[in-house]
């Protein structure tokens, strides 16, 4: 598997097999730069212009945005229903957790979450490979809650997205305080990450900072 960051909360994922997904693409107004790539699925958590911005990218794909089941080019996709904050959407409305099922590993975007996650939706998304969650609070979780939410999942990996860096235009948290309660901190000097099954057997989870470039 492949993952590349592209700014905010949009990664590219990209399977073994060639299949592309992009997660919550974002337009101008977010500061980075916009992500003009060609994909297969594009998963949109919640409709906010810094997450579902679709008109910029390119190929044949097939947009999901709902709650459900799905198989998608032979990736089993789930969205789960939360929050965009802690009162059950009434400030942002709602939210979708997006589980993906690729190359023998399940990873999870958990979109603007707003909340710590219930008994239910911990059993429903289950056991994660990796984990990309939101960490700059004001619109999301905070660093505490992440914190407590990737303690609720457990999983091998954990890459941050949507805090403050030089590019964002609006205020947001910086991830330090985040990382700061981590052990196994590693800041590769790129956006790509490559992750096999063979290599994510960790007793703790391990963060990576990814670059934008």
């Amino acid at each position: 598997m492949r993952i590349k960051w592209l700014g905010h909360s949009c990664f590219k994922i990209t399977s073994k097999t060639g299949i592309r997904i992009l997660t919550d693409p974002f337009d101008d107004n977010v500061g980075y730069k916009i992500p003009a790539v060609e994909t297969d699925i594009i998963t949109i958590s919640h409709g906010h212009y810094d997450h579902n911005f679709t008109d910029c990218v390119k190929g044949n794909f097939e947009v999901l945005n709902k709650v459900g089941n799905f198989n998608v080019k032979d990736i089993s996709i789930t969205g789960i229903h939360t929050f965009h904050d802690a009162e059950q959407g009434e400030k942002r409305g709602n939210n979708i957790v997006y589980i993906f099922e690729l190359d023998g590993m399940k990873l999870c975007h958990l979109g603007d979450l707003g909340h710590e996650l219930s008994p239910s939706q911990i059993e429903m998304i289950g056991e994660i490979d990796i984990l990309l969650i939101p960490v700059g609070g004001i619109y999301t979780i905070n660093f505490e809650e992440a914190i407590k939410v990737v303690q609720q999942l457990n999983p091998h990996i954990v890459i941050p997205m949507h805090y403050k860096t030089t590019a964002v235009k609006f205020n947001l948290e910086g991830v330090e305080n985040f990382t700061a309660n981590f052990e196994g901190v590693e800041r590769p000097s790129w956006q790509v990450l490559e992750i096999n099954r063979e290599n994510i057997n960790f007793d703790k989870p391990r963060l990576y900072i990814l670059k934008y470039e």
